[in-house]
């Protein structure tokens, strides 16, 4: 049986190939003088890049980089995401004192928004503050504040499973797979930022097109928005219920991070100025009327504006 080519065994090449080899490492040798200075100057490594010094403008409070307009960040405004508007919401429930810088998930040390860059305790630059991302927000927060924990109980997994699941997934749906509603609002808040250029907007529209519908096929064999809309409306249902005459969920004291995930979907659902087009989703929560003061609630004791 004949071998293949890169099965043949090792054989020292002839002396033709030997003196070619040789001519050809003579055209790129080093020239000695060029040599010896490489040595005097060795080449050196150095470590990543920090994030740019002029980010943030304020270093006296930490900066939260999220979703949102520069008027918005100015002003300290709910964010247009969920993801950022949960940590938005959770961060002034723990009453930490911060501002909020537009950005988008390419600034993003892991890729994803939001994340903060905690405060400079002096304006030397020898010591850098880490960004902390999405997933170590909560310890952060623990860490700095006295805010207390998680309520305990069996029902926290499960109905918050449907905030992460159910409701997500029509958020999904109606943000990005409506084409009502990604002309009027998704092109504006996510695309034409990012350039005025047409190929460079068709394809970012496209690329998140086809991410929200890979990320809702990975728990559905199709994609019926039929379904999603009405899981969705019997996830607020769930939650209308299980808030029942409380002020915050699972009868604590306080709102918790479980409440911030609610309002992040409620919020902007509810906010007259987001403009949907496609208000399938909206109606689904608009008579559940626990939900709405408990959106109502936190709007105005935690971001000093009345819902619009």
């Amino acid at each position: 049986m004949a071998l293949r080519d890169d099965e043949l065994p090792n054989q020292p090449p002839p002396a033709s190939s030997r003196s070619s080899t040789l001519r050809a490492r003579d055209i790129f040798k080093i020239p000695a003088p060029v040599r010896r200075l490489f040595d005097q100057f060795p080449f050196v490594t150095y470590p990543s890049n920090d994030l740019p010094r002029r980010s943030p403008i304020r270093r006296d409070t930490p900066s939260l980089y999220i979703f949102t307009t520069s008027t918005g960040a100015r002003d300290g405004a709910p964010s247009f995401n969920p993801s950022c508007l949960k940590w938005q919401a959770y961060l002034r429930f723990a009453g930490v004192d911060f501002h909020t810088i537009s950005s988008n998930n390419h600034a993003s040390p892991t890729g994803a928004l939001p994340f903060l860059l905690p405060s400079r305790s002096s304006l030397s630059f020898s010591n850098p503050p880490l960004p902390v991302p999405s997933n170590k927000l909560q310890k952060w927060v623990h860490e700095q504040t006295s805010l207390p924990g998680e309520p305990s109980s069996p029902k926290y997994a499960p109905y918050l499973s449907l905030v992460d699941h159910k409701i997500r997934n029509a958020w999904l749906s109606t943000v990005y797979l409506s084409p009502l509603n990604f002309s009027a609002i998704t092109q504006h808040l996510y695309v034409d930022p990012c350039s005025s250029n047409a190929l460079v907007r068709a394809t970012i529209s496209h690329q998140l097109r086809a991410a929200a519908e890979s990320e809702i096929l990975k728990q559905y064999t199709i994609l019926d928005v039929d379904t999603l809309l009405r899981e969705a409306e019997e996830a607020f249902v769930a939650l209308n219920t299980l808030l029942g005459g409380d002020e915050w969920f699972f009868g604590a004291h306080s709102p918790s991070l479980f409440d911030a995930s609610v309002f992040s979907y409620t919020y902007l659902l509810l906010h007259r100025e987001v403009g949907w087009k496609d208000g399938r989703m909206l109606g689904a929560l608009r008579n559940k009327e626990r939900l709405v003061q408990h959106c109502e609630r936190i709007t105005l004791a935690y971001f000093g504006q009345q819902k619009k």
